[in-house]
């Protein structure tokens, strides 16, 4: 009969302990580009939030504090106390052939339940309700990170493959150029020192040139890291609004990284060079737009205040600490707590129970007094740690905006200045055809044309990777979102 009572009794326990456990499985997944591809920017960072490591830790621990929550509440729910042995006592006395034996098997169970602790309780649940908030906003902060992460090394390859295109119509140009001035030489027109000039120019055009190809597949190599692919194969990324590419996919390949390729010897067909040329616009953008940022400094600081995980996630701390430090207080309260058992002991099949309720307490004063002090310095430094944020967010959103409102003016007169150099290299090399200009005038006026390509690309990727730092900083709603649940 004990030992249908003593199962019955585990399966309850069982019961009782499954019903008040969350399991939960947060399943990860890794996200895969296919060969041939044509990615978005949105298509990158989605592939980034699902590959991130980073993005998945920051989930994890927000289930970990959502864990801890129902942990500080599980204090009010009973404790559940089983016991059982069998007791062998023999006894004999001495000079006697007599023996006692006292054998039995007893069963004892217990429900201890706390009625009241004057709030310690409350306050526990309450601070991990807050770190589960501040766990929350630091989810939050890590996407942010993450898409900006991506949108930087995005804009960093078509900029890369931009100057890439830039260089590589600037050696066509000093090939043409060779050929031209190879012609001139052997007609009488032009020295040996303008033959050598055009050499040297095409030399460092084309070193130029390697250096941009070796920019480039960085470029692609940050872009992959950033979504956590380590093995990327072939794929295209389209342009953005924001960074208008002369043409609408890009190339991106990362498997021709250990060719390599000859490309020290002249052009070929220079006997057959002719004296006249042609200066080819190569403007890698065209009619360049975008639509200016739509909120002044003042309202950029306020969003900042307003929507910032960071400060969110300081201010729920504080408030953790704060429910820290009341719980600390009342530890000096004594705890209201009741039970009830229940016993058997099979040697007179005897049966017992009993009910009480307790008050207890017990404390160290000393103790508690610098715990207590120590709880209000934790409180005051999570207080001068928002103060702190707070300010450095205001520097850095007066930082991001002066970088993105200044770019914004430069962009349309750097592209001004790009049909001017143009311009101004089609006349030296119409002066230079006719005689009436140097190889110097010439090759200034190409390499001005060059630069100025090359400093209006650079401008358009300072400037999308300064708003894209803007918006991290302002919480502005993203294309792609995702929230910790997903």
């Amino acid at each position: 009969m004990h030992k249908q009572k003593i199962s019955k009794f585990l399966l309850l326990c069982v019961v009782l302990f499954s019903a008040g456990t969350g399991v939960f499985a947060f399943e990860s997944k890794t996200a895969l580009i296919e060969k041939g591809a044509k990615l978005t920017i949105s298509d990158c960072i989605q592939v980034a939030l699902d590959n991130s490591p980073y993005v998945r830790q920051a989930a994890y621990n927000y289930k970990i504090s959502k864990n801890d929550v129902n942990i500080a509440k599980a204090s009010y729910f009973p404790t559940i106390g089983v016991g059982t042995g069998y007791y062998v006592n023999d006894s004999s006395a001495s000079g006697r052939r007599m023996t006692n034996s006292n054998n039995y098997y007893s069963l004892t169970t217990s429900l201890n339940q706390l009625i009241w602790n004057f709030g310690k309780t409350t306050s526990q649940i309450r601070m991990q309700k807050f770190y589960k908030i501040a766990a929350l906003y630091t989810f939050d902060n890590t996407v942010l990170d993450t898409i900006f992460a991506v949108k930087t090394n995005y804009y960093g390859v078509l900029a890369a493959k931009a100057t890439m295109e830039v260089n590589r119509a600037n050696v066509q140009i000093n090939e043409r150029n060779y050929q031209r001035t190879k012609a001139y030489f052997n007609e009488g027109i032009r020295s040996k020192i303008d033959l050598v000039n055009a050499e040297v120019y095409l030399s460092d055009s084309k070193i130029t040139l390697v250096n941009s190809e070796k920019a480039y597949q960085n470029a692609l190599v940050q872009l992959n890291n950033s979504m956590y692919i380590a093995h990327a194969p072939s794929y295209e990324i389209s342009n953005t609004e924001t960074f208008n590419f002369k043409h609408n996919e890009i190339p991106v390949n990362l498997e021709k990284i250990s060719e390599k390729r000859d490309i020290s010897n002249p052009p070929e067909g220079v006997s057959n060079a002719v004296l006249t040329s042609k200066v080819e616009q190569m403007a890698v953008m065209d009619n360049y737009k975008f639509k200016p940022f739509d909120y002044t400094f003042e309202e950029c600081v306020d969003l900042a205040e307003k929507n910032s995980p960071s400060l969110k996630a300081y201010s729920a701390t504080i408030e953790a600490m704060k429910q820290y430090l009341l719980y600390v207080k009342r530890e000096y309260y004594p705890e209201i707590t009741g039970s009830v058992g229940y016993g058997y002991r099979d040697q007179y099949n005897t049966n017992s129970f009993n009910a009480s309720i307790a008050l207890s307490s017990s404390v160290n004063i000393l103790k508690k007094k610098y715990e207590i002090d120590n709880g209000k310095l934790q409180v005051q430094l999570a207080e001068n740690d928002l103060n702190l944020a707070k300010q450095n967010i205001y520097f850095d959103v007066q930082d991001a905006y002066i970088n993105m409102i200044q770019l914004e003016r430069q962009i349309p007169l750097m592209a001004v200045k790009v049909k001017q150099t143009y311009e101004n290299f089609e006349l030296a090399d119409g002066r230079y055809e006719v005689g009436l200009g140097d190889y110097i005038e010439l090759q200034d006026a190409k390499v001005n044309y060059n630069n100025a390509q090359n400093s209006y690309v650079q401008a358009v990727y300072n400037y999308n990777v300064a708003r894209a730092n803007l918006e991290r900083l302002l919480a502005l709603p993203q294309e792609v979102e995702i929230t910790v649940e997903d």
